[in-house]
């Protein structure tokens, strides 16, 4: 038996309140997984830069 199937057998027997605390935290783990990726593949350094720049040069305005 596979780690992940230990894992999900285990799961099944947990009570109602404590598969909601394992839910927010695999949330919780996988968006801090997903900022961690975009941190190394800089996917969206272009755009911070381009809305800094509009910014900057007053092309922007208050919500």
């Amino acid at each position: 038996m596979s780690t992940v199937e230990e894992i999900t057998a285990a799961i099944q027997l947990l009570s109602a309140a404590d598969v909601a605390r394992v839910r927010a935290w695999l949330a919780e783990f996988a968006e801090r997984l997903w900022d961690e990726q975009i941190e190394r593949d800089g996917r969206f350094d272009f755009m911070i830069h381009r809305a800094l720049e509009e910014h900057r040069s007053g092309r922007t305005r208050l919500l």
